[in-house]
Formats: structure tokens, C-alpha cells, sequence
């Protein structure tokens, strides 16, 4: 299995349908009338043509839930195209975010597109879920990724563009500055934000600059922002003389955020997150030992260990279409026709089917 694959796929079952085959399209709709939720990520037309559109499927089901996480809304000139994450980065203003630092576009090195619009989905259904409760009735969810990463990116950088006319150029100026990063030590790196009147005062205390906390650049929060790159780049002038621990020890003392540079090696050894058992360890029937990172969130009345590993393609597909209905002898015909895949059969997927 793919290590991406291993990430997102931990507590699911796995049944293989071929759509474009009339069972499988028959056992996903005994699917729909069991489910809560339909969720697709295929674009709009496609789903349309193997008989799954919105009406069809909650004209069968009117209290399902019916989630299309589309590239583009599908009500606007860019309706049906394809995407993919790099490409919304370079849509949704990601990538000119990178230019304004690094001078070239650039993507931002996670696949933020992806992760986010997940996350857009997952609240929105949750929303809708709760609605349900209320009403009785179900609903289509669009979930267009160019709509969800420009909202994300402009919480902040629609800036003075908020006002209309604008009142200044877009752009969060605080994120934007090129002396917002980490600050050097004398021996590394220390991430810190000052941010309240006290905690600016106290730094310039400790640094030996206590008239900078009544300098008319920095002395209110509005001034601070309007000179907002001076102020960094004189903090970060200030911290250079001392070692990252001193500098932890004494930003802590201060009730100041601060937190040292974490290398992608090293939280895996994190005393934090090994202290709260966040990397689980298990033993994949397929896979072997594998690590995986726990599940953030914390619900008292839910145990957080996964029910289930990563499914094997197909792992599932007899229990799933057993409990459709389909007896020992269909689901057998059915995989010989290749309508789905079964447990222990060659797995291999070829990417030009």
C-alpha cells in the first residue's frame, strides 16, 4: 500500500463496484438506501452520466445527505473542468501567497488543497447531519475545492479589499512581511509571537529596550500592524545573542508563545506527543509494522483506538454485498464479470482502466 493511502484510510471497509456494469450500479443503490451520507469525487457530468446526479440519488432516498466535492461550483463558467490540488493552489491565490516570500510561485510543500477541502466537507456534512435531525429531509452538499481554498486564503488577505472601495491593497501585511520567520539565536532558531501591549513591554524589558514599548511604532496594537515588518525585524535583531534554550526558558518565564524549530525527523520522538500517545503502533496483516498518527481530536465518549486497519482492495466486498442482499453465488458471478473484487484475488490496479 501507498504510505498516502496508509494516512486516510484507517478505520474503513473497502468493496470494489464497477459503475459502468448494471450490477454494480444496482448494489451501489442498495448502498444508498441503507446510508446516511453519498459522498463523490467525480466531477459533475461523469456522475451525472452513470446515473448517480443528485435528484436521482435522493429522489431514492430523501433523507440521504449527497456530497459532490467538485473542482468549481457548478453554477459558474468553470463548471465540470478537472482538478487537482497544484492546480487550485495556483487558482485560489496559494501559489502568488509564495511569490510575495520566495519571489517565484511556488506550491506550498503539503497538499493543502486536498486537506482542506476535506476538511470543508466533514463540517458541512456535520451541519447538514444536524439539520436532518430537525427536518427529516436530506440535501445536495457542493463542495467546490477553487470556492473553498479562495474563501480560506481570503479570511485574512481579503484585508482592506473587506471595505468597498477598497482602502488599501489585499493582503494580510502581518503574514506577508519577509521578517516574519523564525528568529536566529546564537546557536539556531526560535519561533515567538509577541502579540497583547504586556507581552510586547515585557520583550523589550528582557532585551534591554524598554522605551521601544512606548514608541509611537509600536506602541498600540494599530501601530504595531501599520509598521509591522520594522518591529520583527528589530525583535529578531535582539534575540541573536542568546542560545534557543535560553531564549525558550526565558520567553516561557514571560508568558510569551514560543516554541522551538521541530525537524519533520524529529516528531517522531516528540516528548508531547509520545507522552499522549500519539503515534500508535500496530501490526498490519498486509503491511507489517506500521505507525500511525492518532486521531487529533479527543471524544470522551468514543475510544480513540481505529476499529479496523487500512483495507486491502476489496477487502470487504463479500461482507458489504452480503449484507445487501446478494447471496454466495451472485457475489461469486459478480466477480467473475469483474463487477467487484474480492479478498485474496490479484489486487493490482492498472491506471489506464
Amino acid at each position: 500500500m501507498a504510505a498516502l493511502f496508509m494516512g486516510v484510510n484507517r478505520s474503513k471497509r473497502s468493496v470494489v463496484l464497477d459503475l459502468k456494469q448494471q450490477r454494480g450500479r444496482e448494489a451501489l443503490w442498495r448502498l444508498i438506501d441503507t446510508a446516511d451520507v453519498f459522498v463523490h469525487s467525480i466531477r459533475p457530468q461523469k456522475i451525472d452520466k452513470l446515473g448517480f446526479a443528485p435528484d436521482a440519488v435522493r429522489g431514492r432516498n430523501r433523507r440521504i445527505l449527497y456530497a459532490g466535492l467538485h473542482g468549481y461550483r457548478s453554477d459558474g463558467p468553470y463548471a465540470g473542468q478537472p482538478a487537482y490540488d497544484d492546480v487550485i493552489q495556483g487558482q485560489s491565490g496559494t501559489a502568488d501567497l509564495m511569490a510575495r516570500l520566495t519571489g517565484e510561485p511556488r506550491y506550498t510543500p503539503t497538499i493543502i488543497a486536498d486537506k482542506t477541502v476535506g476538511l470543508f466537507a466533514s463540517y458541512a456534512i456535520c451541519a447538514a447531519l444536524f439539520q436532518r435531525e430537525q427536518t427529516g429531509e436530506g440535501q445536495f452538499i457542493e463542495v467546490p475545492m477553487f470556492e473553498c481554498m479562495a474563501a480560506f486564503n481570503l479570511v485574512e488577505h481579503l484585508f482592506a479589499a473587506t471595505f468597498d472601495p477598497p482602502i488599501g491593497p489585499l493582503g494580510y501585511t502581518r503574514v506577508l512581511t519577509e521578517w516574519r520567520r523564525p528568529y536566529p539565536t546564537s546557536d539556531g532558531h526560535v519561533c515567538m509571537l509577541a502579540y497583547t501591549d504586556p507581552q510586547w513591554r515585557r520583550f523589550w524589558a528582557e532585551v534591554g529596550s524598554p522605551e521601544l514599548a512606548d514608541d509611537p511604532r509600536f506602541a498600540t496594537l494599530k501601530s504595531r500592524s501599520d509598521n509591522i515588518g520594522e518591529l520583527y525585524r528589530i525583535a529578531g535583531g535582539k534575540m541573536a545573542a542568546r542560545t534557543t534554550d535560553a531564549w525558550i526558558a526565558v520567553l516561557n518565564r514571560l508568558e510569551i508563545p514560543t516554541a522551538r524549530i521541530t525537524r519533520l525527523d524529529d516528531l517522531l520522538a516528540d516528548e508531547h506527543l509520545n507522552a499522549v500517545g500519539f503515534f500508535r503502533r500496530f501490526r498490519h496483516p498486509t503491511e507489517g509494522a506500521v505507525v500511525v498518527p492518532d486521531n487529533p481530536i479527543r471524544f470522551s465518549a468514543a475510544d480513540p483506538v481505529p476499529p479496523r486497519l487500512q483495507p486491502t482492495l476489496g477487502q470487504h466486498s463479500v461482507e458489504i454485498l452480503s449484507e445487501l442482499g446478494f447471496d454466495e453465488a451472485e457475489i461469486e458471478d459478480m466477480a467473475q464479470s469483474k463487477v467487484t473484487v474480492l479478498p485474496g484475488e490479484d489486487q493490482a490496479c492498472d491506471a489506464a482502466q
